[in-house]
């Protein structure tokens, strides 16, 4: 059943990204010949407005095939590919990640109209020598409100502590039946973040619980609200997607930590599929979020490679010659390739795998 879950969830965010550009060109009056979700051997296909629906043995992307997008085979027709202008070929190439992007930001507003998933603000640890155990906080404890500030999650909780002036704040506490006052002063903590940057972190030293009956909450918001808060989590992600990404390049996070492949994306939406269809829709979001941020990159065979050249065919008012764009593609299919190779090794091996199999061998 994951499994199926699992090329559910990818079949549909291929189908997505790759509807956005056979719409687009069809809307433009560009023949689509082949529209296929996964790649390799063929399954099974049908036949549907002169394009072939094709899905394929590998369902890990799909592609979108327009007469005339070979250079080579152009046969002069205004349906065509290339007889099209810049500004419409760019506008194919870039509907795939946009439709990703609205697709994304949908699954988030269902997400919040129906429950998003949260941490409750119930305290799991209290950490020794901290402001938290001296003002008597307890686990079990629920923070119910810090000064003004109504606290429904953790999130709320972290944020208004690490935004604070470091003043003495005044925590209402739910304990049991009793409804407590304590006045905590943070404590400031150097250390490193999440992108290895050293930053000074204002802590009362109190850590969340991990039961999943009581520390797992769904937030529910009204269809107006949520809409705000969709685009709200939607320029989160991208804001941390990139500093994500700016991280690895200057060294700050290993490659390894920051990319996920096949096996660990397949890890996370079987945890996902467990705990509800809310956390289902929640990580497609992010997936779709992510996939549209990605094919964006000015890198060959990303749609952001596509729209690269472009930009430059615009700049010389003609194309890159047929052998550029040629090496161009083969470096894209080279760095494809290695970057395939290093996140799967990457998963088997942070998941283990390795070591148990060695385990096997030494008995």
């Amino acid at each position: 059943m994951s499994l199926i879950i699992f090329l559910a969830v990818i079949g549909v965010l291929v189908t997505v990204h790759e509807w956005g550009h056979y719409i687009t060109a069809r809307k433009l009056g560009i023949t689509v010949e082949q529209f296929s979700i996964g790649f390799g051997p063929k399954l099974f296909s049908w036949q549907a407005d002169g394009t072939e629906f094709m899905v394929c043995a590998i369902p890990l992307g799909g592609f979108v095939k327009m007469a005339g997008d070979d250079r080579t085979k152009l046969k002069g027709v205004k349906e065509e590919f290339y007889s099209q202008s810049i500004g419409h070929r760019a506008l194919v190439i870039v509907m795939g990640p946009v439709i990703n992007i609205v697709f994304a930001y949908f699954c988030f507003y269902v997400v919040f109209l129906t429950g998003f998933p949260v941490i409750s603000p119930r305290i799991g640890a209290v950490m020794a020598d901290y402001p938290a155990q001296e003002a008597g906080l307890m686990v079990g404890d629920i923070v119910a409100q810090i000064d003004d500030q109504k606290i429904v999650s953790w999130e709320d909780l972290q944020e208004y502590i690490s935004g604070a002036d470091g003043q003495p704040m005044t925590f209402k506490i739910r304990r049991g039946d009793q409804e407590l006052s304590k006045i905590i002063t943070p404590k400031v903590h150097v250390g490193a973040n999440l992108f290895g940057q050293q930053v000074k972190t204002k802590i009362v030293g109190v850590q969340p619980g991990d039961d999943p009956d009581e520390d797992n909450l769904l937030l529910r918001f009204g269809p107006i609200e949520s809409l705000g808060k969709a685009g709200q989590q939607m320029y989160k992600l991208t804001v941390l997607t990139f500093r994500s990404f700016y991280a690895v390049i200057v060294g700050s996070i290993p490659a390894k930590d920051a990319l996920a492949g096949p096996v660990r994306i397949f890890d996370i939406i079987k945890l996902a599929s467990e705990r509800g269809a809310t956390y289902v829709l929640l990580i497609m979001g992010i997936i779709s979020a992510n996939l549209a941020i990605i094919n964006l990159f000015p890198l060959p065979i990303l749609d952001g490679g596509h729209l690269f050249l472009l930009g430059i065919e615009k700049i010389r008012k003609k194309p890159m010659s047929l052998k550029f764009e040629e090496n161009w593609t083969k470096v894209g299919f080279g760095l494809l390739l290695t970057l395939t190779i290093f996140v799967v090794y990457n998963d088997i091996s942070s998941m283990g795998w390795f070591d148990k199999l060695l385990q096997l061998f030494h008995r």
